[in-house]
This record gives C-alpha cells, sequence and structure tokens, in this order.
C-alpha cells in the first residue's frame, strides 16, 4: 500500500464511522419517538484492483439502513384513537397533497375537519364500513373522518323476531288472507315491530300470521301508516311489504321460511330472521324483537376494534361501525425508503403495496389506545457511539501518520 493509498483509506474510515455516529445520534434523537425504528450502519470493504498477486489497497463503505420490521413495545394510553400494530403491517396515510405513504407512528387525532391525523400530518385511510367489498389495493382508500357531535341515522338491516305460533288455531280460507289486502281478511295472530328509515324515522311494521295448513303458516307484512283510517287494518292503501310463508315440523320447529327480507319505505332492506319461531300448543306470544337502526342521535365518541372496525358511539349508547381501517405490507420490507415524518414510501426495491384487514393472512391486530414505542435501546447506542468514536480516532491517526510519511519523501533529495 503507498502513501497515498493509505490516505484514501484512512479517509474512507473517518467517512464510514462518521456515518455511523449519524446513525447512532439519530437513534438517541428518536429514542421517544413513536413507531420509530432504530437506524443501523452496515460496513464492507472497498478494495482496489489486484495486480501481480499483490495485496490491494482497499478501504471501507458505510450504508444506514432501517429495521423497518422491528417490533416495538406497546404503550397504554387514553385515547380510543391512538393504534398501535401487534404484528406485520402498516397504517396507509396521505400527506396533503395527496401522495400516499405508509407508517406504524398511530398517534391519530381529529383536527379541525374531522379528519384523523397524526403528529407527523399525515391522514390516515379506509374506506366505509358500508362498502361491502373491501380494497385490495391503496387506490380504494379514503380519509378517515372522525364525526363527533354530528348527527347521524343508521337505517334498519337485519333483525330478528321471536313468537310461538298457536298449534291448535283454526285455519284461515285463503280467500279472506291479509296477503289479499281485502277489507274482509282475516287472520290469526298480530303484532307490530319498528324499523327505521334512512332518515331516522320510525316505521312501524304490522306483521299478520295466518294458519293456512296443519304446520303450515302465512306471514304478511304492511307498512302501519298505509292502514285504512276507520278499521286501522285492512284495506291498507299499498300491498304488503313482504309475504312469507312457514313450515313447521311434527315438533313445532320451524323447517322452512327464514330468513325473509322487507323494503323498509325510505330505507333499506330489513333481513329479518324467524328461525326462533314455534308452534306449540300454547297460545299467540311474540318475544322482544331485536332489529338494528336509530332515530338520529350526536355521535359522542369513536371506539376502534382488533379488526379495524372504526365505530361511531352515539348518545343512546349505540354503537354504529363507520370505517374500516385496513393495513398495508409490500413483498420487501427492508427496501422502502425513508421519508420525513416517520413514514416510508415505496419503491422498485420494496415493491408495490397491497393492503387487507386486520387479523387476515399476515396481518396483524389494531390495538386501540396504544403506541408502538421506538425500537431504540439508548444503552446500546451508547455503546455503539464509543465503538464508532474510537474507530473513528484511530483512523484520525492513520492519516496523521500518512501525512508524516509524506512529509519524510517530500524532505528525501
Amino acid at each position: 500500500m503507498t502513501a497515498t493509498a493509505l490516505f484514501n483509506t484512512s479517509v474512507m474510515g473517518m467517512a464510514a464511522q462518521a456515518s455511523a455516529l449519524g446513525a447512532v445520534s439519530q437513534n438517541i434523537a428518536n429514542s421517544g419517538t413513536v413507531g420509530y425504528k432504530d437506524a443501523t450502519t452496515q460496513f464492507s470493504t472497498v478494495l482496489s484492483s489486484v495486480q501481480n498477486g499483490s495485496d490491494p489497497a482497499g478501504g471501507v463503505t458505510a450504508q444506514t439502513g432501517v429495521a423497518v420490521t422491528a417490533q416495538g413495545n406497546t404503550q397504554q394510553t387514553s385515547s380510543t384513537t391512538d393504534l398501535a400494530i401487534q404484528g406485520s403491517g402498516f397504517f396507509v396515510v396521505s400527506d396533503s397533497s395527496g401522495n400516499t405513504l405508509l407508517t406504524r407512528a398511530g398517534s391519530f387525532e381529529p383536527d379541525s375537519e374531522g379528519r384523523l391525523v397524526n403528529k407527523a400530518g399525515y391522514y390516515l385511510m379506509g374506506y366505509s364500513a358500508d362498502d361491502a367489498n373491501s380494497p385490495s389495493d391503496i387506490a380504494g382508500l379514503q380519509t378517515v373522518h372522525v364525526a363527533i357531535g354530528s348527527l347521524i341515522a343508521t337505517p334498519s338491516t337485519e333483525g330478528s323476531l321471536t313468537a310461538n305460533l298457536q298449534q291448535g288455531a283454526d285455519v284461515v280460507d285463503s280467500s279472506a288472507l291479509p296477503s289479499t289486502n281485502d277489507a274482509s281478511a282475516t287472520y290469526t295472530s298480530k303484532t307490530s315491530v319498528t324499523a327505521y328509515d334512512n332518515y331516522g324515522n320510525s316505521v312501524k311494521l304490522d306483521v299478520y300470521f295466518s294458519k293456512t295448513a296443519d304446520n303450515e303458516w302465512e306471514m304478511a307484512v304492511y307498512d302501519s301508516s298505509k292502514a285504512d283510517s276507520s278499521s286501522g287494518g285492512f284495506p291498507y292503501s299499498e300491498g304488503p311489504l313482504t309475504t312469507q310463508s312457514l313450515s313447521f315440523d311434527s315438533n313445532g320447529a320451524l323447517t322452512s321460511g327464514s330468513p325473509t327480507t322487507i323494503d323498509v319505505p325510505n330505507g333499506q332492506t330489513l333481513t329479518l330472521d324467524l328461525s326462533g319461531m314455534t308452534q306449540l300448543g300454547s297460545s299467540f306470544s311474540v318475544s322482544d324483537p331485536t332489529i338494528n337502526g336509530n332515530a338520529a342521535q350526536a355521535v359522542a365518541s369513536v371506539n376502534v376494534d382488533s379488526d379495524g372496525t372504526l365505530n361511531y358511539v352515539l348518545t343512546g349508547g349505540q354503537t354504529v361501525p363507520a370505517y374500516k381501517i385496513p393495513l398495508a405490507n409490500v413483498s420487501s420490507p427492508s427496501g422502502l425508503q425513508s421519508v420525513s415524518g416517520n413514514a416510508f414510501a415505496t419503491n422498485a426495491s420494496s415493491g408495490t403495496a397491497y393492503v387487507g384487514l386486520p387479523g387476515t393472512g399476515s396481518f396483524g391486530d389494531i390495538q386501540s389506545k396504544s403506541l408502538e414505542s421506538s425500537t431504540v435501546d439508548l444503552a446500546t447506542q451508547l455503546s455503539n457511539m464509543i465503538v464508532a468514536q474510537r474507530s473513528y480516532t484511530a483512523n484520525s491517526q492513520v492519516f496523521q501518520v500518512a501525512s508524516e510519511v509524506m512529509q519524510v519523501l517530500n524532505n528525501l533529495k
């Protein structure tokens, strides 16, 4: 190795150790940053070409990477929109320009417009809980809004009705069944249930049960507001919302007819579970029907389930799913590009991001009222700093020696 090579090698050594010290400094500064992944420095040799079997002159280069897949400890908080990921995956966020990024920094809170944003100014992305199709890529996501104080009306979409129909009841003539909507219509039993339309208005539904044969019944459902004003029943100004045949076995258990669907006026299709219906010898009786939906109520708070469902909690205590918060991942997380704000951008090295629901496939769960701590271990960083500092000092001494050698050579005559 020539004297000139000594300069090159020592300079490269100091530059490499400076990179290591820079990584240590960055890690120590971010030891309290939520979701931060510590930077690591890898060294590799650099050799000049080998000629005539001689030992090549060489040096060292340093490359700093990020421990993207490392899992930090979980710290508990009091905010339901503080979110931590237990396992693999990233939150999908966007910046103010609409650029999509990935992060594990889940310290989200509503801004003045109700958008969930973390401390770095990145907006949480998800999709409406009403969307039956889960997006498979980032393009289908939207900004998650938390509408605290706003009014929410939830239309009825599902419920159950359980009743006992008296086995010994008389058969109703087919020409007088409620489904005919004739003024002379007769029935065996009647009850009413309440559903809600798209505006939060209650809709009373009249439900008629009529025995048509042994172990056979007809159920007809009408909009109570269309009942005849004088009789309070038939004829209704409009036909039945649905008609359903019910069949029972010799033990009084329902064998067919459940579920049934009802198109609620100005509302949604209500799927009504009738599997608990019986036909026994006792008189007609109805258990409390259970139908979802509610009148307009204010959103009091939100909570987030482990499967990523963000729910509105209404002032009446009802919980209404509002958004699904998916997680994202890439084929090579170590290839992600770090950006400011403790986030990552995809590139050719990482591969394209794909999304999925928490708890499915390789994705971890979401834990509310929690934040993922930095992966930095201060003791390790201080140790690394001492090693890098000593190595830097040693390389500087090599540089000084090279300088003295060059001085000797320059003085030769």
